[in-house]
């Protein structure tokens, strides 16, 4: 016996005695790490295989559940939830709880959600807000998986306290497990599973039950992989098959990327779908950090255009001169844009922690849901067996019901009228009971009707599941019908891509005998390879993907021809001359680029050249020429002039030609030395002349004479023609000055152009037609390399008259099926 002191003058405690347990401290703290580590591993980090639950979300929806918050009831206060959960099941924060709560209620956490939120539930990148804030109900799935609770079809088991009970597992009529997935860290041990698409899943299990030995590779056919609520795409599906087969493996997600065209200039990559829990600010931030990093070339911008009616969307603009997809396999290297998910499919199986594949995860699962379903119908045998019992007995009451009264109101008390019930007429205690509390409106003609409606239906129900619980192939049944039903209502359309191998723009390369092939480094910038930039009379400008010669476009937009045709290069440079004599720099790099299916540019995804060319109101593009050669053009006053490539180095627009008052350039062209220049008056008159009559001049000087023209006369045509061009014509359409346009075709004309012969100078040339009755203009003029076409109200290239004029000169009358509109000779 030991006594304590105390301090000076304190009283001294009372004597104790001491009792000092020695313990192996090595034995304790193995015991109680173990005892903690089964506490998680059970209790909180890893769900169960049946349900895919973990406690706490069990928890809630059961609490939920219990408190009537049901779709069709209005919302309450997630901090009401809260508080019931941690209260009556779960002893643990409320922080833990709401948090559960929360990602059970989020569309881009779960394929399937299972609460109803509303209010700031968070987002990929953000918070929620906090639980006096948000409302939730159950979600219609979630009623899938706490469905005939109170039909004894699970185990009922203690709360913390021993004052209530909770359901052991959850009854889950669905795979909740494979459908939403689960995530969570334990003691030695963690489970990261994906979502999958309910529709496959089901479909895959109800295979399964009809099928008990069926294969993996079979149950793929109905589960090919992973089904994230973000969509994406996933390359590559060896991981999962791997993951499938043994419950461990890995996939890589990519981002949905478009390539679009942002504008006339500018291209870029839009993105609509990220990978599994990646949030765009994320993406953002490594967007940015590679790009000042210096690790990320040709991006200029990133925007953010995401909201709540169009979803998803970043916009990254790029730099003219990047490959997209080569930027966009930069992206995927150095950005989350491409992320990796490992799956590792721990689950507690008997309340063991198990690593499953697919075949044993579904095997689990409907081991369970066999077993609810059988529960539940003996449950629903028992009540209705209980019942038909009941009804049996008030059917043998009312036959003699005069008798009865008899016996209960001759009888001292109750207990002696059930007695004496049960003896005349051989009735169980429950009956007897049921009888004595009859009411007097149950005795009616009518509710004998029902009586033996309702014992018919009764003995037909029995029957039925009388018959399910005897054959397992039709409980089985029944479990697949009632799978079907919950695909059916709940199912929707796949989100994710799944991909086999690597996208088309990012190929795999051919790799040795035993060695993984290597992604394909594409080159970063455009390659400077040739090509050809064409205008259209619509004033369409594009740029095509080959240099292949060009060929006849054959169908095409109504008026629509190719005016100017220059062989370049990608990143070359080109001149685009307007008709008030001004030329602007253009680049090829900035066109959009056309395919040229057979050598023919398909120009329906070109655009405007106005789109890329700051042009005032009432000035447009007659021509594109390369800034290398010598080019010519001509006015519609006669003038003329050769221009040389001695263009300013330091500006985009300079002055090509200096115009009098109310002259406009007609068109430009290369005029070499060789080549020949061809005027053609409103008068009719053709003035042909040497392109070396014409001396090269500087942009600023304003030109030479070129077809001496009439007072009232004007020029309506300028070309260049090679020189001893054997199938070049002319081509002249006459029509009357006082007519529509359109509605007086007159008369064509197709002469050669070897018969006009060669003039000098500030000449006007020769008469190219004689007019007909009615006809005093041209409308139309054309001279080059034949045949020539024109161009119908439809849009299609039409034949003209073969003969050549006739001998007086004048034309040969044109077919109304041609539209002579706008510039329409090709």
């Amino acid at each position: 016996m030991a006594r304590r002191t105390t301090s000076r003058g304190a009283q001294p405690l009372e004597p104790f005695t001491e009792n000092i347990v020695e313990i192996d401290v090595t034995t304790e703290m193995e015991t109680s790490f173990l005892e903690y580590a089964y506490s998680v591993i059970y209790s909180r980090a890893l769900p169960d295989a049946r349900d895919g639950m973990k406690p706490v979300q069990r928890r809630i929806l059961y609490m939920m559940s219990d408190m009537g918050l049901r779709p069709d009831k209005g919302h309450v206060k997630s901090a009401r939830v809260v508080g019931e959960v941690m209260g009556k099941l779960h002893p643990h924060g409320d922080t833990a709880i709401y948090d559960a709560m929360v990602r059970m209620a989020q569309d881009f956490s779960l394929r399937l959600p299972l609460i109803d939120g509303h209010g700031n539930f968070g987002s990929l990148d953000d918070g929620p807000a906090a639980p006096r804030y948000t409302e939730a109900r159950l979600a219609p799935s979630a009623m899938a998986l706490t469905g005939n609770l109170d039909e004894d079809v699970v185990d009922f088991v203690p709360n913390y306290d021993n004052q209530l009970t909770q359901p052991e597992v959850l009854p889950a009529a669905f795979p909740n497990l494979l459908v939403n997935g689960a995530s969570g860290i334990a003691v030695g041990m963690a489970t990261n599973m994906a979502p999958h698409n309910l529709g496959e899943v089901i479909a895959g299990a109800r295979y399964l039950l009809e099928h008990p030995d069926a294969t993996l590779e079979t149950i793929m056919g109905f589960i090919p992989g992973p089904d994230l609520p973000g969509g994406g795409r996933i390359v590559g599906l060896d991981g999962i098959r791997d993951a499938y087969a043994t419950g461990r493996g890995s996939f890589k997600t990519r981002a949905k990327v478009t390539v679009e065209q942002l504008s006339a200039r500018r291209t870029g990559l839009v993105v609509t779908e990220l990978p599994y829990m990646v949030g765009p600010e994320k993406v953002i931030e490594k967007i940015k950090d590679a790009v000042n990093a210096k690790k990320l070339a040709g991006i200029s911008d990133l925007v953010d255009l995401t909201d709540r009616q169009n979803g998803l969307r970043l916009v990254i603009e790029l730099k003219n001169g990047f490959n997209p997809q080569a930027v966009l396999q930069q992206l995927y290297r150095l950005t989350p844009l491409e992320d990796s998910f490992g799956i590792n499919n721990v689950t507690l199986v008997d309340g063991q922690p198990r690593t499953l594949g697919l075949m044993e995860l579904l095997h689990v699962y409907l081991g369970h849901r066999l077993d609810v379903v059988r529960r539940r119908t003996a449950f629903r045998l028992g009540k209705k067996k209980d019942r038909l019992h009941l009804v049996e007995g008030l059917l043998i009451a009312i036959v003699d019901i005069d008798e009865v009264i008899q016996i209960i109101r001759s009888s001292d008390e109750a207990a002696v009228a059930r007695e004496r019930l049960m003896s005349i007429y051989d009735l169980s205690e429950a009956q007897a009971n049921y009888i004595l509390e009859l009411r007097l409106r149950q005795l009616t003609k009518y509710s004998l009707i029902e009586l033996e409606k309702e014992r018919d239906e009764l003995r037909r129900q029995i029957a039925e599941l009388e018959e399910i619980l005897a054959s397992d192939t039709r409980l089985r049944e029944v479990v697949s019908a009632e799978l079907a039903e919950v695909a059916e209502q709940y199912g929707t359309p796949r989100r994710t891509v799944l991909l086999d191998k690597e996208d088309v723009p990012v190929k795999a390369l051919a790799a040795p005998a035993g060695k993984k092939a290597a992604a394909q480094q594409l080159p970063l910038e455009i390659a400077d390879e040739p090509c050809w930039v064409v205008l259209s009379a619509s004033g369409v400008v594009a740029r095509t993907d080959s240099a292949e010669p060009l060929a006849d476009p054959g169908n095409r937009a109504k008026h629509d021809v190719l005016v100017s045709t220059v062989r370049t290069t990608a990143r070359g440079e080109l001149g685009a001359v307007t008709d008030l004599g001004r030329m602007l720099r253009i680049q090829a790099m900035d066109l959009p680029v056309v395919p040229m299916p057979g050598g023919a540019p398909n120009l329906a995804t070109s655009v405007p050249v106005k789109e890329f060319l700051p042009l005032p109101k009432g000035e447009s593009v007659i021509g594109i020429v390369p800034l290398n050669e010598v080019v010519a053009l001509g006015t519609a006053q006669g003038v003329v002039k050769r221009l040389q490539p001695d263009y300013p180095l330091n500006r985009e627009d300079w002055e090509a030609i200096t115009l009098k008052d109310k002259d406009r350039v007609l068109a430009i062209a290369p005029a070499p030395d060789d080549s020949e220049l061809v005027f053609v008056s409103r008068s009719s008159q053709l003035l042909r002349m040497n392109a070396t009559a014409v001396r090269p001049q500087g942009r600023l000087a304003g030109g030479m004479a070129g077809i001496k023209l009439a007072d009232d006369d004007e020029a309506i045509f300028f070309g260049v023609v090679a020189a001893g061009d054997p199938s070049a014509v002319v081509v002249t359409i006459a029509g009357s000055s006082d007519a529509l346009p359109g509605t007086n075709p007159g008369a064509a004309k197709v002469t050669e152009f070897s018969e006009f012969p060669v003039k000098g100078r500030a000449t006007g040339g020769v008469r190219a037609h004689r007019f007909l009755k009615g006809e005093d203009r041209l409308l139309l003029a054309w001279a080059g390399h034949g045949p020539a076409r024109a161009s119908s109200a439809a849009g299609v290239a039409r034949s003209l008259p073969q003969e050549h004029g006739r001998r007086d000169g004048s034309g040969v009358p044109l077919s109304q099926s041609v539209d002579l509109i706008g510039p329409s000779l090709g």
